[in-house]
Formats: structure tokens, sequence, C-alpha cells
């Protein structure tokens, strides 16, 4: 008997294939109930005593190289199923890509429009103080932007708030830096608005500050007529008088879009005429208070709401789209 169990052991471990029903049936004429194994179990009992140690042993030997060889078969038969279900030929599945947000897109044509002529980007803090989002820009403290339907106030300290413009940035390169002084300040700000199809309480600005000796309302006007045509393809504009009191004298800038269809006789109220943004020349106060030379330094400035560029270069009629995250309507967006 001993003999005939040494014989499975060579069995055993000289077996191989791949092919299950085969495997399956190694298992069973060895492992199964009716199987080699539990027929020398059950024999085992009619062993001389002074042989059981050995035959046991056998007989676990034998166990342990059934139960290695399945488990050796079971790894090499996954492999070959894994390699059988993929082709390694087929191309490989389209990587879903992302598409940058609208409003990203159209910042990022902005500054690189300004940038083709000498701007360079500032950044601020989205939390201010007083002076640099009011005081230093010339708003004094009965101006209706210090009300607090406008601005978001930190209750601790009401001397601390969320910007309200970009403008701030401003206030705080001219602090650190001489002109020649020529920057774009792009970001969030907020305001203590109703939300409506047409406003939010937070959105995004994009402002644009020149300061040098000699610099006239004419070079405003000439950048600007650069800008709308660069990104609207349109060069005819018009500025109308208005009042910041951060500039002095102020302008509202229009662009004429044009009558050419339904929708441009809506977006312009029948006119042609669409408001892009609000400039003017730097007020002299603002440049002394930020230590510059205002009888020999002067400047200008001129500032936009990106979504409100964006809703007229798609079409798009309302601002809460931006806010969101529909990705439905962001996947409708590549590169402007």
């Amino acid at each position: 008997m001993l003999d005939k169990i040494d014989e499975l052991l060579k069995e055993v471990q000289g077996f191989t294939s791949t092919n299950k029903d085969e495997i399956e049936q190694f298992r069973i004429k060895f492992n199964g109930k009716k199987g080699i194994l539990n027929d020398f179990f059950e024999k085992f009992k009619e062993v001389p005593n002074e042989q059981k140690k050995e035959f046991g042993q056998k007989i676990n030997t034998l166990k342990q190289a059934v139960n290695t060889k399945l488990e050796e078969l079971k790894e090499a038969t996954s492999s070959q199923i894994i390699i059988e279900k993929e082709d390694l030929t087929k191309p490989a599945f389209p990587l879903e890509l992302g598409s940058r947000h609208p409003i990203n897109l159209v910042k990022g044509r902005i500054i690189e429009i300004f940038k083709s002529i000498g701007f360079a980007v500032s950044d601020g803090p989205e939390i201010e103080d007083d002076w640099h989002n009011f005081t230093a820009l010339n708003l004094p403290e009965y101006h209706p932007a210090r009300d607090m339907q406008d601005t978001f106030f930190i209750e601790q300290n009401p001397d601390v708030l969320l910007r309200t413009h970009t403008s701030s940035v401003q206030i705080r390169h001219m602090e650190e830096n001489q002109p020649p002084i020529r920057i774009l300040s792009p970001g969030r700000v907020f305001r203590n608005e109703a939300i409506s199809s047409r406003s939010h309480c937070i959105f995004h600005q994009i402002e644009g500050l020149y300061i040098d000796e000699n610099v006239s309302f004419a070079d405003l006007k000439q950048t600007l007529q650069f800008f709308t045509t660069e990104l609207f393809g349109k060069s005819k504009i018009r500025m109308r008088p208005s009042y910041f009191p951060f500039t002095e004298p102020s302008a509202e800038v229009d662009v004429y879009w044009g009558l050419n269809s339904e929708t441009d006789y809506r977006i312009t109220k029948g006119t042609g005429w669409l408001e892009i943004m609000g400039c003017g020349m730097v007020d002299p106060a603002v440049l002394k208070n930020v230590n510059i030379d205002a009888d020999k330094y002067s400047g200008y400035a001129f500032g936009m709401g990106i979504e409100r560029i964006v809703m007229l270069l798609y079409q798009l009629g309302d601002i809460r789209m931006f806010f969101e995250n529909d990705k439905r309507m962001l996947e409708q967006f590549g590169h402007l």
C-alpha cells in the first residue's frame, strides 16, 4: 500500500493541464467524496500499528501534493483566461477628456490679449480691509458701496470684508511698486446681492491699471479699441460719461454688436450696442493715497465682469449656470 501511495505521488507531481474538465476530473479523483484520499483515510484503521505512523505521513504528503497542484493549476488557468479575454491588438478605450470652465476660458483669453501689449498679472487676497477696498480708492464713508446691502462684512471685525472688486489688488500693487505700472487684476469678488438670472453674490472681475508719465485718455481708448477687436472681432466702440469714485473722468464702454439676427436685437435691446466695462483716468487722490507723485504721473484703469463677457460670447442667458457645476453644460465648452 505504501508503494501505491508513492506511485500516486509521482502521478500528482507529473500531472499538468490547461483544460478545465481535465483539472476537475483530477480533483474529483483525489479529493472527491469517493476519491483516493478519502479511501486511504478509511483504510487507515486497518493498517498495523507499527506502520500507522509511516502510512499517515505518506497520506498527508500525498494530500499536500494534491492541494498544491490544484492551486498551481488554478493560477495558471486564471492567467490564461485573462489573456484570452483581452485582445492586446485592440485600440485602447478612448479617455474621456475634461473641458475647461467657460469663465476660465474667457479669463485666459483676456489675459493673453493684454499680456501681448505689456500687462502683467497681479493677485491679491479675497478677504480685505477697509483701506484697500474702499478708503484708498477715494470711497467716502457715505458712498452706497459701503452699505451693508452691497458688502459682506466680517461680523467680528467691521474693518474686514470680502472684497467687492479687484481694485483692491491695484492699491496693494501701487503701495509696493513705483511707476511705470501696467497690471491686470483678475479674481473672484463678492457683493450682497439677490441671486437672479442676471446677477449673483459671487462673480469674477478682471481690472487693468496703467500708471506712467504722460498717460492720456487717448491711450486708454486705443488700448480698449485693441482689446475689443481682439476678443470680439468688433472694432467699433463708444465711451459714455459715467461716474466712479476712483477715476476722473470716467466712462462706460460699449461695443457695437450689430443687428444681424434676432438674438442681436434681443441682447442689445434693438440698439446694436452692448455695455462691456467701465473705465477712466485714475483720480489723483488715489495716487496720493499710495504715495505716487500725482503731479508727475497719471494713469488709467478699467474693469469688467467676466461672466458678462462669457454670456455675450456664448449667448448664455442665465448667470446661475456658471455656479451649478452641471456637467452637461460644462462639457459643451472647449477652447475659445
